[in-house]
């Protein structure tokens, strides 16, 4: 099944995000990761292992709401 953006809600692996990634032309381009369709964004800070899942993590102090 996919969504209305035409990708899989499924998730993808390490193997398959590395894929992604190196279809980019430009490999100096920062990562970054949004849950909001792309609204809001923000950089990566680490990838850890955590219950069976490589995490992306970002350690910036949350924005302030306004």
């Amino acid at each position: 099944m996919t969504s209305t953006h035409g990708w899989s809600p499924q998730g993808k692996t390490i193997h398959e995000l590395i894929a992604e990634l190196r279809a980019f032309e430009d490999d100096t381009l920062e990562v970054r990761i949004s849950t909001d369709d792309g609204a809001t964004h923000r950089s990566i800070s680490l990838v850890a292992r955590m219950d069976g899942y490589a995490v992306l993590l970002n350690s910036e102090e949350p924005a302030a709401r306004r």
